[in-house]
């Protein structure tokens, strides 16, 4: 079976005390309504990590996320945070080549395969990013494009390392763009994903890889959307600042 994860993704919002009242009623309504069966991770800024790593203790199922990390390793890299500075601090996921790090920041598969690199030896899990903007979409060469990302930035690895990996599908398209994904649409583009994982590491590891849908989900469509077969959770944007609206999407499957 593969692992159910729904993943908040905070960005660059909340001062430290929202944060913390953030976290606490997350943890309270999680505990509350006794969800065992779902990974879930909190990926704040990270100047909250350590704030959030304290109020997720005896949490069994609620793990820290960070946002990123550096392609290098150490040095002179003013204001970048390492791989090995998160896992010292506590985190077990981090977020790689999301839409927003590879659109205003520059990030290249190249980049993104040493950033997954140091993440897997430092026992970090990344939630890779992949996804194509409106214009690939249109196109109708988005299977081809989000295909070369994972190509191009993760088929360089083991079958033991590929196993480590969580992918999160972006359909960049229906982000604050007024477009929908349907559900079936974000299952033809996980099948895709899946199918194209088969085929550099076989079916048998591209079936336990869980592939996580990042596509403006919301409480009025998670169960519709997570009940796809090849949707296997959620990396959740807006809604995972509100821990009523993230709590739902958790509880959707």
């Amino acid at each position: 079976m593969r692992k159910k994860i729904v993943a908040g993704n905070w960005k660059m919002n909340l001062n430290q005390a929202d944060g913390q009242k953030l976290t606490s009623e997350i943890v309270n309504m999680i505990k509350d309504e006794s969800i065992q069966d779902v990974t879930v991770v909190l990926n704040p800024p990270f100047v909250h990590l350590q704030g959030v790593k304290k109020l997720l203790e005896g949490a069994s199922n609620i793990f820290l996320g960070a946002q990123n990390c550096s392609d290098k390793a150490s040095g002179a890299y003013t204001g970048e945070i390492s791989a090995a500075m998160l896992a010292s601090f506590g985190v077990s996921y981090v977020i790689i080549g999301h839409s927003e790090r590879r659109e205003y920041f520059g990030e290249t598969n190249a980049m993104l395969t040493e950033k997954v690199k140091l993440a897997l030896e430092n026992g970090l899990v990344p939630i890779f990013c992949c996804g194509e903007p409106l214009e690939i979409r249109e196109e109708g060469t988005h299977e081809a494009y989000v295909t070369n990302q994972l190509t191009e930035s993760l088929f360089g690895l083991s079958e033991e390392d590929m196993k480590k990996i969580v992918i999160a599908y972006e359909p960049i398209w229906a982000i604050g763009t007024g477009k929908t994904a349907s559900s079936d649409q974000a299952q033809e583009m996980h099948a895709a994903i899946r199918a194209h994982l088969a085929s550099h590491y076989g079916a048998e590891i591209a079936n336990g890889i869980s592939i996580l849908y990042g596509g403006s989900c919301k409480p009025d469509n998670a169960q519709d959307i997570f009940s796809k077969p090849d949707v296997d959770g959620g990396l959740i944007g807006g809604a995972s600042l509100k821990s009523r609206d993230f709590t739902d999407i958790v509880t959707s499957f």
